[in-house]
């Protein structure tokens, strides 16, 4: 257990080998689950902000669940999270021209039509935050449908908190992400 801040690192977060590999996983983690991806109250509000223009990225089923119900919900706990669509998939996912699941909020930032790059718990992940207050908990969350990102990030030599780098940075702060780095670094020198 790393402590950077006022957040508890759990270990898994700078031993785990991890790169996403969209090839084979095809985002599977935007299509499978219970509940949607988690969102904050201001996320929630810039997402409503731009969903005119996120929309236009979006199929028609999609457009009507949102018509219909909103695009966010809340989870078992009542915490705020995106809709879901058949039982699993994220209102927000639609597929690319390889026909690849991709986030519709993303696309519209990637094409430069808004500023907002994705909830933070969908960039952040699989690292998952809890927040209580006064500190926060880092977790790596681990799931059978990111075994390709296993394979790749053990295959390219890519530790979970350097393929985070940015999401970790815009989440907690430049400074935050150098004392980690420090904290890793020093736990790697004297383990030898």
């Amino acid at each position: 257990m790393l402590v950077v801040g006022n957040s508890i690192v759990s270990e898994d977060i700078k031993d785990v080998k991890f790169c996403c590999d969209i090839s084979l996983c095809k985002g599977m983690c935007c299509i499978e689950g219970d509940y949607g991806a988690p969102i904050t109250k201001q996320e929630q509000k810039i997402i409503k902000n731009y969903l005119p223009i996120i929309l236009n990225y979006l199929n028609d089923e999609e457009k009507q669940e949102i018509k219909e119900n909103n695009f966010f919900d809340f989870d078992e706990e009542n915490n705020l999270c995106t809709r879901i669509i058949k039982g699993k998939d994220c209102v927000f996912v639609t597929k690319n021209e390889k026909g690849v699941p991709i986030c519709a909020i993303q696309k519209a930032y990637i094409e430069k039509k808004i500023d907002f790059i994705k909830p933070i718990s969908c960039y952040l992940y699989p690292i998952r935050v809890s927040d209580y207050g006064e500190f926060s908990a880092l977790n790596y969350h681990k799931w059978n449908i990111c075994k390709s990102a296993l394979i790749l990030g053990q295959k390219e030599n890519i530790p979970l908190y350097k393929f985070l780098k940015e999401p970790l940075i815009k989440r907690f702060g430049e400074k935050w992400y150098n004392e980690l780095l420090e904290q890793i670094e020093d736990f790697q020198a004297n383990k030898k």
